[in-house]
Protein backbone atom coordinates (compact mmCIF):
# COMPACT_ATOMS: atom_id res chain seq x y z
CA UNK A 1 0.00 0.00 0.00
CA UNK A 2 1.47 3.35 -1.03
CA UNK A 3 1.01 6.75 0.52
CA UNK A 4 -2.67 7.55 0.61
CA UNK A 5 -4.64 10.60 -0.34
CA UNK A 6 -3.72 12.80 2.58
CA UNK A 7 -0.87 13.89 4.80
CA UNK A 8 -1.47 14.91 8.38
CA UNK A 9 -0.47 18.29 9.72
CA UNK A 10 2.67 17.10 11.49
CA UNK A 11 4.11 15.38 8.46
CA UNK A 12 3.06 11.79 9.02
CA UNK A 13 1.92 10.01 5.89
CA UNK A 14 -1.53 8.48 6.14
CA UNK A 15 -2.59 5.31 4.38
CA UNK A 16 -5.94 5.05 2.62
CA UNK A 17 -7.26 3.23 5.68
CA UNK A 18 -6.26 6.17 7.86
CA UNK A 19 -3.40 4.33 9.61
CA UNK A 20 -0.41 6.53 10.40
CA UNK A 21 2.69 5.62 8.43
CA UNK A 22 6.25 6.80 9.06
CA UNK A 23 6.79 10.61 9.17
CA UNK A 24 6.90 12.05 5.65
CA UNK A 25 10.35 13.58 6.09
CA UNK A 26 11.70 10.15 6.99
CA UNK A 27 10.01 8.56 3.98
CA UNK A 28 11.47 11.19 1.66
CA UNK A 29 15.00 10.51 2.92
CA UNK A 30 14.55 6.76 2.65
CA UNK A 31 13.17 7.00 -0.90
CA UNK A 32 16.05 9.29 -1.88
CA UNK A 33 18.49 6.73 -0.54
CA UNK A 34 16.80 4.00 -2.60
CA UNK A 35 17.13 6.16 -5.70
CA UNK A 36 20.81 6.77 -4.98
CA UNK A 37 21.43 3.03 -4.51
CA UNK A 38 19.78 2.22 -7.84
CA UNK A 39 20.99 5.08 -10.05
CA UNK A 40 24.47 5.76 -8.65
CA UNK A 41 25.39 2.35 -7.26
CA UNK A 42 23.61 0.16 -9.81
CA UNK A 43 21.78 -1.91 -7.20
CA UNK A 44 18.65 -3.92 -7.94
CA UNK A 45 15.52 -2.07 -6.80
CA UNK A 46 13.80 -5.09 -5.25
CA UNK A 47 16.87 -5.99 -3.22
CA UNK A 48 17.25 -2.43 -1.95
CA UNK A 49 13.59 -2.26 -0.97
CA UNK A 50 13.83 -5.63 0.79
CA UNK A 51 16.44 -4.11 3.10
CA UNK A 52 14.06 -1.33 4.14
CA UNK A 53 12.43 -1.43 7.59
CA UNK A 54 8.92 -2.83 7.28
CA UNK A 55 7.46 0.29 8.89
CA UNK A 56 6.90 2.62 5.93
CA UNK A 57 8.35 0.22 3.35
CA UNK A 58 5.23 0.28 1.17
CA UNK A 59 5.26 4.08 1.02
CA UNK A 60 8.98 4.14 0.17
CA UNK A 61 8.36 1.58 -2.57
CA UNK A 62 5.56 3.69 -4.02
CA UNK A 63 7.75 6.81 -4.05
CA UNK A 64 10.69 4.94 -5.58
CA UNK A 65 8.65 3.31 -8.33
CA UNK A 66 7.07 6.62 -9.30
CA UNK A 67 10.42 8.44 -9.32
CA UNK A 68 12.05 5.79 -11.49
CA UNK A 69 9.16 5.85 -13.95
CA UNK A 70 9.49 9.65 -14.21
CA UNK A 71 13.24 9.92 -13.66
CA UNK A 72 14.05 11.67 -16.95
CA UNK A 73 11.42 14.39 -16.59
CA UNK A 74 12.10 14.87 -12.87
CA UNK A 75 15.82 15.39 -13.52
CA UNK A 76 15.03 17.92 -16.24
CA UNK A 77 12.59 19.69 -13.94
CA UNK A 78 15.05 19.83 -11.07
CA UNK A 79 17.86 21.07 -13.28
CA UNK A 80 15.78 24.00 -14.56
CA UNK A 81 15.36 25.15 -10.95
CA UNK A 82 19.03 25.37 -9.98
CA UNK A 83 21.87 27.57 -11.19
CA UNK A 84 24.60 24.90 -11.09
CA UNK A 85 24.73 21.10 -10.77
CA UNK A 86 24.34 19.77 -7.23
CA UNK A 87 27.46 17.99 -6.03
CA UNK A 88 25.72 16.40 -3.06
CA UNK A 89 23.89 13.38 -4.47
CA UNK A 90 21.76 12.84 -1.37
CA UNK A 91 20.22 16.28 -1.73
CA UNK A 92 19.92 15.86 -5.50
CA UNK A 93 17.85 12.70 -5.07
CA UNK A 94 15.85 14.15 -2.18
CA UNK A 95 14.78 16.97 -4.49
CA UNK A 96 13.67 14.46 -7.12
CA UNK A 97 11.48 12.61 -4.61
CA UNK A 98 10.05 15.86 -3.26
CA UNK A 99 9.28 17.17 -6.76
CA UNK A 100 7.53 13.94 -7.63
CA UNK A 101 5.39 14.24 -4.51
CA UNK A 102 4.56 17.86 -5.37
CA UNK A 103 3.52 16.75 -8.86
CA UNK A 104 1.44 13.89 -7.44
CA UNK A 105 -0.24 15.78 -4.58
CA UNK A 106 -0.35 19.50 -5.30
CA UNK A 107 -2.98 20.08 -2.59
CA UNK A 108 -0.49 19.01 0.09
CA UNK A 109 2.32 21.01 -1.52
CA UNK A 110 3.18 23.19 1.47
CA UNK A 111 3.38 20.21 3.82
CA UNK A 112 5.65 18.43 1.33
CA UNK A 113 7.90 21.50 1.04
CA UNK A 114 8.17 21.80 4.82
CA UNK A 115 8.90 18.10 5.32
CA UNK A 116 11.44 17.99 2.50
CA UNK A 117 13.17 21.07 3.91
CA UNK A 118 13.45 19.44 7.35
CA UNK A 119 14.62 16.20 5.74
CA UNK A 120 17.38 18.11 3.92
CA UNK A 121 18.42 19.74 7.19
CA UNK A 122 18.76 16.29 8.77
CA UNK A 123 21.17 15.33 6.01
CA UNK A 124 23.09 18.65 5.87
CA UNK A 125 22.17 21.76 7.80
CA UNK A 126 23.32 23.96 4.90
CA UNK A 127 20.79 22.29 2.60
CA UNK A 128 17.74 23.56 4.49
CA UNK A 129 17.57 26.97 2.80
CA UNK A 130 18.56 25.64 -0.62
CA UNK A 131 15.88 22.93 -0.61
CA UNK A 132 13.20 25.33 0.62
CA UNK A 133 14.09 27.88 -2.07
CA UNK A 134 14.14 25.33 -4.90
CA UNK A 135 10.82 23.74 -3.99
CA UNK A 136 9.06 27.06 -3.45
CA UNK A 137 10.35 28.23 -6.83
CA UNK A 138 8.89 25.05 -8.29
CA UNK A 139 5.52 25.85 -6.74
CA UNK A 140 5.52 29.35 -8.19
CA UNK A 141 6.52 28.23 -11.67
CA UNK A 142 4.72 24.98 -12.14
CA UNK A 143 1.79 24.82 -9.71
CA UNK A 144 0.10 28.18 -10.24
CA UNK A 145 -2.94 26.41 -11.73
CA UNK A 146 -2.79 23.38 -9.48
CA UNK A 147 -1.25 21.13 -12.16
CA UNK A 148 2.27 20.16 -13.23
CA UNK A 149 3.57 20.32 -16.77
CA UNK A 150 4.43 17.00 -18.39
CA UNK A 151 7.09 18.69 -20.50
CA UNK A 152 9.64 20.49 -18.30
CA UNK A 153 11.83 21.07 -21.35
CA UNK A 154 9.61 24.03 -22.22
CA UNK A 155 10.78 25.98 -19.18
CA UNK A 156 12.40 29.27 -20.18
CA UNK A 157 15.30 28.95 -17.75
CA UNK A 158 17.97 26.70 -19.20
CA UNK A 159 15.81 24.47 -21.44
CA UNK A 160 17.22 21.07 -22.35
CA UNK A 161 17.52 20.12 -25.98
CA UNK A 162 18.26 17.22 -28.31
CA UNK A 163 18.88 13.88 -26.60
CA UNK A 164 18.20 15.37 -23.16
CA UNK A 165 14.81 16.59 -24.32
CA UNK A 166 13.85 13.11 -25.53
CA UNK A 167 14.96 11.57 -22.23
CA UNK A 168 12.89 14.15 -20.33
CA UNK A 169 9.86 13.60 -22.54
CA UNK A 170 9.83 9.79 -22.65
CA UNK A 171 11.62 8.87 -19.39
CA UNK A 172 14.03 6.38 -20.95
CA UNK A 173 17.76 6.56 -21.71
CA UNK A 174 18.42 8.05 -25.14
CA UNK A 175 19.92 4.82 -26.55
CA UNK A 176 16.79 2.91 -25.49
CA UNK A 177 14.48 5.40 -27.21
CA UNK A 178 16.51 5.19 -30.41
CA UNK A 179 16.56 1.39 -30.34
CA UNK A 180 12.77 1.19 -30.00
CA UNK A 181 12.24 3.85 -32.70
CA UNK A 182 14.43 1.87 -35.09
CA UNK A 183 12.84 -1.50 -34.31
CA UNK A 184 9.21 -0.31 -34.28
CA UNK A 185 8.92 2.84 -36.42
CA UNK A 186 5.10 2.81 -36.27
CA UNK A 187 4.61 1.67 -32.66
CA UNK A 188 7.56 3.10 -30.76
CA UNK A 189 5.59 5.82 -28.99
CA UNK A 190 2.88 3.49 -27.71
CA UNK A 191 5.57 1.02 -26.56
CA UNK A 192 7.39 3.69 -24.54
CA UNK A 193 4.14 4.99 -23.06
CA UNK A 194 3.04 1.48 -22.05
CA UNK A 195 6.35 0.88 -20.29
CA UNK A 196 5.71 3.82 -17.97
CA UNK A 197 2.20 2.76 -16.93
CA UNK A 198 1.13 0.66 -13.98
CA UNK A 199 1.11 -3.00 -15.05
CA UNK A 200 -2.09 -5.06 -15.25
CA UNK A 201 -2.84 -7.32 -12.29
CA UNK A 202 -3.55 -10.75 -13.79
CA UNK A 203 -4.24 -14.09 -12.16
CA UNK A 204 -3.84 -17.64 -13.45
CA UNK A 205 -6.65 -19.94 -12.37
CA UNK A 206 -5.58 -23.47 -11.44
CA UNK A 207 -8.04 -25.40 -13.58
CA UNK A 208 -7.08 -28.64 -11.84
CA UNK A 209 -8.99 -27.29 -8.87
CA UNK A 210 -11.62 -24.87 -10.22
CA UNK A 211 -13.06 -23.64 -13.51
CA UNK A 212 -12.36 -20.07 -14.58
CA UNK A 213 -16.08 -19.20 -14.57
CA UNK A 214 -16.48 -20.54 -11.03
CA UNK A 215 -13.49 -18.56 -9.80
CA UNK A 216 -14.82 -15.38 -11.42
CA UNK A 217 -18.02 -15.96 -9.44
CA UNK A 218 -16.00 -16.22 -6.22
CA UNK A 219 -14.31 -12.92 -7.04
CA UNK A 220 -17.68 -11.29 -7.66
CA UNK A 221 -19.01 -12.59 -4.36
CA UNK A 222 -15.93 -11.15 -2.64
CA UNK A 223 -16.61 -7.75 -4.22
CA UNK A 224 -13.55 -7.94 -6.50
CA UNK A 225 -14.00 -6.54 -10.01
CA UNK A 226 -12.43 -8.85 -12.62
CA UNK A 227 -12.92 -10.30 -16.09
CA UNK A 228 -11.60 -13.22 -18.13
CA UNK A 229 -8.43 -12.45 -20.08
CA UNK A 230 -8.21 -15.61 -22.18
CA UNK A 231 -7.72 -19.29 -21.25
CA UNK A 232 -6.78 -19.45 -17.55
CA UNK A 233 -6.12 -15.70 -17.19
CA UNK A 234 -8.27 -13.35 -15.11
CA UNK A 235 -7.55 -9.62 -14.99
CA UNK A 236 -8.45 -7.61 -11.89
CA UNK A 237 -9.58 -4.01 -12.20
CA UNK A 238 -7.32 -3.06 -9.26
CA UNK A 239 -4.34 -4.81 -7.64
CA UNK A 240 -4.87 -6.32 -4.20
CA UNK A 241 -2.81 -8.36 -1.76
CA UNK A 242 -2.69 -12.06 -2.58
CA UNK A 243 -4.10 -12.95 0.84
CA UNK A 244 -7.29 -11.13 -0.15
CA UNK A 245 -7.74 -13.46 -3.13
CA UNK A 246 -10.31 -16.23 -2.54
CA UNK A 247 -8.59 -19.60 -2.31
CA UNK A 248 -5.05 -18.32 -2.80
CA UNK A 249 -3.64 -20.30 0.12
CA UNK A 250 -5.47 -23.39 -1.11
CA UNK A 251 -3.86 -23.12 -4.56
CA UNK A 252 -6.87 -22.05 -6.58
CA UNK A 253 -5.02 -19.17 -8.20
CA UNK A 254 -1.60 -17.60 -8.77
CA UNK A 255 -0.39 -14.20 -9.97
CA UNK A 256 1.04 -14.34 -13.50
CA UNK A 257 0.95 -11.94 -16.44
CA UNK A 258 -1.34 -12.96 -19.30
CA UNK A 259 1.53 -12.78 -21.79
CA UNK A 260 3.61 -15.16 -19.68
CA UNK A 261 0.71 -17.61 -19.53
CA UNK A 262 0.98 -18.24 -23.26
CA UNK A 263 4.18 -20.26 -22.79
CA UNK A 264 2.43 -23.37 -21.49
CA UNK A 265 0.12 -23.42 -24.51
CA UNK A 266 2.76 -22.56 -27.11
CA UNK A 267 5.04 -25.43 -26.02
CA UNK A 268 2.59 -27.95 -27.52
CA UNK A 269 2.95 -30.50 -24.72
CA UNK A 270 1.44 -33.99 -24.79
CA UNK A 271 0.57 -36.05 -21.67
CA UNK A 272 3.36 -38.23 -20.32
CA UNK A 273 6.19 -36.36 -22.03
CA UNK A 274 9.54 -35.54 -20.44
CA UNK A 275 9.68 -31.74 -20.17
CA UNK A 276 12.50 -29.45 -19.11
CA UNK A 277 11.87 -25.95 -17.75
CA UNK A 278 15.24 -24.24 -18.04
CA UNK A 279 15.92 -21.11 -15.95
CA UNK A 280 12.62 -21.83 -14.22
CA UNK A 281 12.49 -19.35 -11.31
CA UNK A 282 10.24 -17.95 -9.98
CA UNK A 283 8.20 -20.88 -11.30
CA UNK A 284 5.05 -19.43 -12.83
CA UNK A 285 5.50 -21.25 -16.14
CA UNK A 286 6.58 -24.42 -14.31
CA UNK A 287 3.37 -24.51 -12.29
CA UNK A 288 1.20 -23.63 -15.28
CA UNK A 289 2.55 -26.59 -17.28
CA UNK A 290 1.82 -28.94 -14.38
CA UNK A 291 -1.67 -27.51 -13.93
CA UNK A 292 -2.47 -28.25 -17.58
CA UNK A 293 -0.63 -31.50 -18.31
CA UNK A 294 0.31 -34.79 -16.64
CA UNK A 295 4.02 -34.76 -17.48
CA UNK A 296 7.45 -35.58 -16.06
CA UNK A 297 8.88 -32.12 -15.47
CA UNK A 298 12.42 -31.15 -14.50
CA UNK A 299 12.87 -27.53 -13.36
CA UNK A 300 16.40 -26.13 -13.33
CA UNK A 301 17.67 -22.81 -11.99
CA UNK A 302 21.14 -21.73 -10.96
CA UNK A 303 19.95 -19.68 -7.95
CA UNK A 304 19.11 -21.93 -4.95
CA UNK A 305 17.18 -19.14 -3.24
CA UNK A 306 14.97 -18.53 -6.27
CA UNK A 307 14.59 -22.29 -6.76
CA UNK A 308 13.28 -22.54 -3.18
CA UNK A 309 10.52 -20.10 -4.21
CA UNK A 310 9.61 -22.43 -7.06
CA UNK A 311 9.30 -25.32 -4.63
CA UNK A 312 7.18 -23.21 -2.26
CA UNK A 313 4.81 -22.30 -5.10
CA UNK A 314 4.53 -25.91 -6.21
CA UNK A 315 3.81 -26.97 -2.63
CA UNK A 316 0.99 -24.42 -2.31
CA UNK A 317 -0.48 -25.64 -5.60
CA UNK A 318 0.01 -29.32 -4.63
CA UNK A 319 2.13 -29.98 -7.72
CA UNK A 320 5.42 -31.81 -8.14
CA UNK A 321 8.51 -31.35 -10.28
CA UNK A 322 12.11 -32.45 -9.99
CA UNK A 323 13.83 -29.21 -9.00
CA UNK A 324 17.56 -28.96 -9.66
CA UNK A 325 19.91 -26.15 -8.61
CA UNK A 326 22.44 -25.91 -11.45
CA UNK A 327 23.68 -23.81 -14.33
CA UNK A 328 21.44 -25.21 -17.06
CA UNK A 329 24.01 -24.36 -19.71
CA UNK A 330 26.55 -26.70 -18.06
CA UNK A 331 24.63 -29.83 -18.96
CA UNK A 332 27.34 -32.21 -17.68
CA UNK A 333 26.61 -31.09 -14.11
CA UNK A 334 22.89 -31.97 -14.02
CA UNK A 335 21.66 -33.84 -17.14
CA UNK A 336 21.36 -37.65 -16.98
CA UNK A 337 21.59 -38.07 -20.75
CA UNK A 338 17.90 -38.91 -21.25
CA UNK A 339 16.50 -36.67 -23.97
CA UNK A 340 13.57 -34.34 -23.33
CA UNK A 341 10.48 -34.26 -25.54
CA UNK A 342 9.87 -30.60 -24.81
CA UNK A 343 12.12 -27.83 -23.51
CA UNK A 344 10.98 -24.44 -22.24
CA UNK A 345 13.99 -22.14 -22.65
CA UNK A 346 13.06 -18.98 -20.74
CA UNK A 347 16.49 -17.43 -21.18
CA UNK A 348 18.13 -14.46 -19.40
CA UNK A 349 17.49 -11.21 -21.26
CA UNK A 350 17.34 -7.43 -20.96
CA UNK A 351 13.79 -7.64 -19.49
CA UNK A 352 12.91 -4.65 -21.66
CA UNK A 353 9.33 -5.91 -21.99
CA UNK A 354 8.60 -5.75 -18.26
CA UNK A 355 10.04 -2.35 -17.29
CA UNK A 356 6.72 -1.14 -15.89
CA UNK A 357 7.05 -3.87 -13.26
CA UNK A 358 10.76 -3.18 -12.77
CA UNK A 359 11.33 0.52 -13.56
CA UNK A 360 14.96 0.35 -12.42
CA UNK A 361 15.81 -1.84 -15.41
CA UNK A 362 15.75 0.93 -18.00
CA UNK A 363 18.21 3.03 -15.98
CA UNK A 364 20.47 0.13 -14.98
CA UNK A 365 20.82 -1.37 -18.47
CA UNK A 366 23.53 -0.13 -20.81
CA UNK A 367 23.47 -0.39 -24.57
CA UNK A 368 26.46 -2.71 -24.55
CA UNK A 369 24.60 -5.10 -22.19
CA UNK A 370 22.41 -6.29 -25.06
CA UNK A 371 25.28 -7.94 -26.92
CA UNK A 372 26.22 -9.74 -23.71
CA UNK A 373 22.71 -11.14 -23.35
CA UNK A 374 22.74 -12.19 -27.00
CA UNK A 375 25.94 -14.21 -26.49
CA UNK A 376 24.57 -15.85 -23.35
CA UNK A 377 21.30 -16.74 -25.08
CA UNK A 378 23.13 -18.30 -28.03
CA UNK A 379 25.24 -20.44 -25.69
CA UNK A 380 22.19 -21.64 -23.75
CA UNK A 381 20.27 -22.44 -26.93
CA UNK A 382 23.14 -24.54 -28.26
CA UNK A 383 23.52 -26.41 -24.96
CA UNK A 384 19.80 -27.12 -24.56
CA UNK A 385 19.44 -28.20 -28.18
CA UNK A 386 21.71 -31.12 -27.38
CA UNK A 387 19.25 -32.26 -24.67
CA UNK A 388 16.25 -32.33 -27.01
CA UNK A 389 15.02 -35.56 -28.57
CA UNK A 390 14.69 -35.90 -32.32
CA UNK A 391 11.21 -34.70 -33.23
CA UNK A 392 11.09 -32.76 -29.98
CA UNK A 393 10.20 -29.09 -29.61
CA UNK A 394 11.89 -26.20 -27.83
CA UNK A 395 10.10 -22.97 -26.96
CA UNK A 396 12.47 -20.01 -26.83
CA UNK A 397 11.15 -17.27 -24.53
CA UNK A 398 12.32 -13.81 -23.48
CA UNK A 399 10.62 -10.89 -21.77
CA UNK A 400 12.42 -8.56 -24.17
CA UNK A 401 11.26 -6.34 -27.01
CA UNK A 402 14.72 -5.87 -28.58
CA UNK A 403 14.91 -7.82 -31.90
CA UNK A 404 18.56 -8.79 -31.31
CA UNK A 405 17.47 -11.01 -28.42
CA UNK A 406 14.43 -12.36 -30.21
CA UNK A 407 13.78 -13.15 -33.88
CA UNK A 408 17.29 -12.12 -34.93
CA UNK A 409 18.65 -14.53 -32.32
CA UNK A 410 16.46 -17.32 -33.70
CA UNK A 411 17.42 -16.54 -37.31
CA UNK A 412 21.09 -16.82 -36.35
CA UNK A 413 20.47 -20.14 -34.56
CA UNK A 414 18.65 -21.59 -37.57
CA UNK A 415 21.59 -20.74 -39.83
CA UNK A 416 23.94 -22.68 -37.54
CA UNK A 417 21.69 -25.74 -37.05
CA UNK A 418 20.35 -27.47 -40.14
CA UNK A 419 18.27 -29.83 -37.95
CA UNK A 420 16.20 -26.94 -36.54
CA UNK A 421 12.95 -25.63 -37.97
CA UNK A 422 10.81 -22.78 -36.68
CA UNK A 423 7.13 -23.66 -36.36
CA UNK A 424 4.01 -21.54 -36.41
CA UNK A 425 2.72 -20.75 -32.95
CA UNK A 426 -0.59 -22.04 -31.63
CA UNK A 427 -3.36 -20.57 -33.78
CA UNK A 428 -5.68 -20.17 -30.79
CA UNK A 429 -3.96 -16.81 -30.27
CA UNK A 430 -4.49 -15.81 -33.90
CA UNK A 431 -0.78 -15.72 -34.64
CA UNK A 432 -0.61 -15.36 -38.44
CA UNK A 433 3.05 -16.27 -38.88
CA UNK A 434 6.20 -17.13 -36.99
CA UNK A 435 7.34 -13.52 -36.77
CA UNK A 436 4.25 -12.63 -34.72
CA UNK A 437 5.79 -14.27 -31.66
CA UNK A 438 6.66 -10.77 -30.43
CA UNK A 439 4.14 -9.50 -27.87
CA UNK A 440 4.40 -5.79 -27.22
CA UNK A 441 3.41 -4.35 -23.82
CA UNK A 442 -0.19 -3.16 -23.67
CA UNK A 443 -3.10 -2.88 -21.25
CA UNK A 444 -3.63 -6.65 -21.24
CA UNK A 445 -0.09 -8.04 -20.95
CA UNK A 446 3.64 -7.31 -20.76
CA UNK A 447 6.17 -7.65 -23.58
CA UNK A 448 7.35 -11.17 -24.46
CA UNK A 449 8.86 -13.05 -27.36
CA UNK A 450 8.13 -16.67 -28.32
CA UNK A 451 9.66 -18.93 -30.95
CA UNK A 452 8.84 -22.64 -31.26
CA UNK A 453 11.62 -24.78 -32.75
CA UNK A 454 11.37 -28.41 -33.85
CA UNK A 455 14.34 -30.77 -34.01
CA UNK A 456 14.01 -32.45 -37.39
Amino acid sequence: MGIGACVDGVGGAMSKSGVLQAPLRQLLVRAARVMEAVIDEGQNLNRVLAQQPEFGRAAVQDMSYRCLREYGSLCALRDTLIDRPLRDRQIAFLLLVALQQLRLRPRQAHVTVNEATEAAAKLHLWARGLTNAILRTALRRYASEGIWTDNPTQDTKGPVTGAQALVAQWNYPFWWIEAIRHAYPEQWQSILIAGNQHPPFVLRVNTRKIAVTDYLLQLTQAGIDAHSNGDEAVKLAHPIGVQQLPGFAEGLVSVQDAGAQRAAHYLDVLPGQRVLDACCAPGGKTAHLLELFDIQLTAVDRDPVRLARVEENLSRLQLHAQCVAADVGQTATWWDGKYFDRILADVPCSASGVVRRHPDIKWLRREEDISGFVRQQAELLAALWGCLAAGGKLLYVTCSIFPEENQLQIDSFLKRHDNAHQLHLNERYRVPNKLAGQLLPCEEHDGFFYALLEKT
